[in-house]
């Protein structure tokens, strides 16, 4: 059975549009490199605003600890968590098990 799991970062308000651009720009294909595809990278629109929620999915919890181990072993990936770190205030992470596959 897969798990998917939620990361929602809460940001510092006013911040959300460049944590975003510098993901796209700079984040997004080392992450994707080491994690593979989302399942969804979302921005809120309406309720708790400023807040970015990925979704990744993983076949075992064994694979997701090498993925993660191997993204933070990048260089690349350490200095772009040191420009966006400043721009987070909250870190939420949720494992959610497939019940469908």
């Amino acid at each position: 059975m897969s798990f998917v799991e939620m990361r929602v970062y809460e940001l510092k308000p006013g911040t959300a549009n460049a944590y975003v651009g510098r993901y796209l720009e700079e984040g997004f294909a080392i992450q994707k490199s080491h994690l593979g595809e989302p399942v969804g990278y979302y921005v809120s629109e309406v309720g708790d605003l400023n807040q970015v929620i990925h979704m990744w999915r993983y076949q075992s919890f064994e694979e997701r600890t090498e993925k993660r181990q191997a993204l933070f072993s990048d260089p690349a990936w350490l200095e772009y968590v040191a420009k966006v770190g400043p721009m987070l205030l909250n870190q939420r992470n949720v494992i959610l098990n497939d019940i469908l596959s």
